[in-house]
C-alpha cells in the first residue's frame, strides 16, 4: 500500500496503558510502509518511543468507574482543547483512536465535523453495555479495526464497516505454538501472581484484597509464593506502600514491567478484569478474576450491562472458563477460597487451560498491527 509522497500526518489517541503499547505497534508497522508519516497525539512512553510527538499524557486521563472520572474532569477538559486545537492547525489526514471510547467518541465527532478521516482500533465493548454508542459511531467512524472474533458480525448487521484484524496482544507475547505440557497436578511450592492492574485507581481498590488473601493462603499453604506484576506506568515505590505491611508475614515478589515472566512462573493467577485476563489466556495460566470498582459505579454499570460475564476470557468462550468474583463477591475470604480450590483440584486446572487454549485459537493470528496499518494507509490513501 503507497500513498502520496507529500508527509501526511496522523493523530492517535490512546488514554491507557494497553491503547499505548497497541498504539505503538501500529505507528511502527505504519512508518514502516509509509516512512514519511508524521504522528502526534495523547500517549504514553510507548508512543513517545515509536516517535509520536505526545501532546497530552495519557496518565493524566485514565480512570474507572463512573464516579471515578469526576476528579479528572479538568484534565479531560484540558486535552479535549488541546486536541481541538491541533485538529484545526495541523489538519491531519487521519486521527486513529485506541480503546478509551467517552473520550474518544468524543474526539471522533470533533474530527467528523472538521471532514477528517477515523479510524478506530480497539473498538468500544458496545456489545457489553451502553449499547446505544453504535449510533454515534456510525455517525462518526469511517473504519473499525476490531480485535475480538465476534465483533465483526456484530458491527455488520448494525452498518458500520469493520474488519476483525487479531488481537494486538498476539503481537506483543509470543508462547510457541505448543503450549507447554500440561503439568499433571500442583507444583510442590505453588506460585500464585497478582495482576491488580494498570491504573491508580483500580489498584487501589483491588490489590489490597489481594494482599490480604495472600495472607490467608500463606497460612494455609506454609510454601505459597507470590508475584506482583507492577505496570510500566505505575510508580514501584507507591505500591510498595501497600506491600510492605505484609512483606514480614507474607514475602510478596514485585516484578516492574516484566509481565511475561510471572505467566512462565505462575501456578495460579489473581487478575483484575481487564485485557490482562487475556495476556493470562494466551500463555494458558489458569486464573482467577476479581473486581471492585466504586458502589456507584458498580450500581450503575450493573444495571447497563448487558451480558452473563464480565471477564473478557468467558465472553469469547461464551461460559464461565475461569471463576469471577465481583465487587463484594471478591473479599479476602473468597479469593483465598477459591484459589485453595483450584490448588486441590489438578483436573479443574486441566479443565481450565484445556479451555484457555480454546479462547487462543479464537483472537485468530499475530498481525494485528500490520493488517491496522494496511487499512489506515487505504483510509490516507482514499483521502487524497
Amino acid at each position: 500500500m503507497t500513498i502520496s509522497s507529500a508527509p501526511k500526518t496522523v493523530m492517535i489517541i490512546a488514554g491507557e496503558t494497553s491503547g499505548d503499547a497497541h498504539g505503538a505497534h501500529l505507528v511502527r508497522a505504519m512508518k514502516k510502509m509509509a516512512p514519511a508519516l508524521v504522528f502526534c497525539g495523547i500517549g504514553g512512553d510507548a508512543l513517545r518511543a515509536a516517535g509520536v510527538e505526545i501532546l497530552v499524557e495519557a496518565r493524566n486521563l485514565s480512570v474507572v468507574g463512573i464516579t471515578e472520572v469526576f476528579a479528572k474532569i479538568p484534565s479531560v477538559l484540558k486535552a479535549i482543547s488541546t486536541v481541538k486545537k491541533n485538529l484545526r492547525q495541523r489538519r491531519p489526514s487521519l486521527v486513529i483512536l485506541i480503546d478509551f471510547p467517552d473520550f474518544n467518541l468524543h474526539i471522533a465527532a470533533i474530527a467528523k465535523k472538521q471532514g477528517i478521516l477515523v479510524l478506530y482500533y480497539v473498538s468500544p465493548q458496545i456489545w457489553a453495555w451502553r449499547s446505544g454508542r453504535i449510533r454515534k459511531i456510525r455517525k462518526t467512524v469511517d473504519h473499525v479495526a476490531v480485535i475480538l472474533p465476534f465483533e465483526a458480525d456484530y458491527y455488520a448487521r448494525r452498518d458500520v464497516a469493520a474488519t476483525f484484524v487479531g488481537h494486538p496482544l498476539l503481537d506483543a507475547h509470543s508462547p510457541p505454538e505448543d503450549m507447554p505440557p500440561d503439568p499433571g497436578g500442583v507444583a510442590p511450592t505453588p506460585v500464585i501472581g497478582l495482576l491488580p492492574g494498570s491504573r491508580v485507581s483500580e489498584i487501589s481498590r483491588n490489590l489490597p484484597f489481594m494482599l490480604a488473601s495472600a495472607t490467608l493462603l500463606r497460612q494455609r499453604f506454609g510454601n505459597i509464593q507470590f508475584l506482583l506484576s507492577i505496570a510500566p506506568s505505575i510508580s514501584r515505590e507507591w505500591v510498595e506502600s501497600f506491600v510492605n505491611p505484609y512483606q514480614k508475614t507474607c514475602p510478596v515478589e514485585l516484578i516492574s514491567g516484566n509481565i511475561k515472566e510471572i505467566f512462565e512462573k505462575s501456578t495460579l493467577i489473581v487478575a483484575a478484569s481487564g485485557t490482562v485476563t487475556l495476556e493470562t489466556a494466551i500463555y494458558g495460566v489458569p486464573m482467577v478474576i476479581i473486581y471492585r470498582i466504586s458502589p456507584v459505579s458498580y450500581m450503575v454499570g450493573r444495571a447497563l450491562i448487558e451480558v452473563d460475564h464480565i471477564g473478557l476470557v468467558n465472553i469469547i468462550a461464551g461460559e464461565r472458563v475461569v471463576p469471577e468474583l465481583i465487587q463484594q463477591a471478591a473479599s479476602p475470604k473468597n479469593i483465598a477460597g477459591v484459589v485453595e480450590n483450584l490448588l486441590k483440584n489438578p483436573s479443574e486446572l486441566r479443565r481450565i487451560r484445556e479451555k484457555l487454549a480454546e479462547v487462543r485459537k479464537k483472537l485468530g493470528q499475530a498481525g494485528a498491527s500490520e493488517k491496522t496499518a494496511e487499512i489506515a494507509l487505504s483510509l490516507l490513501a482514499a483521502g487524497g
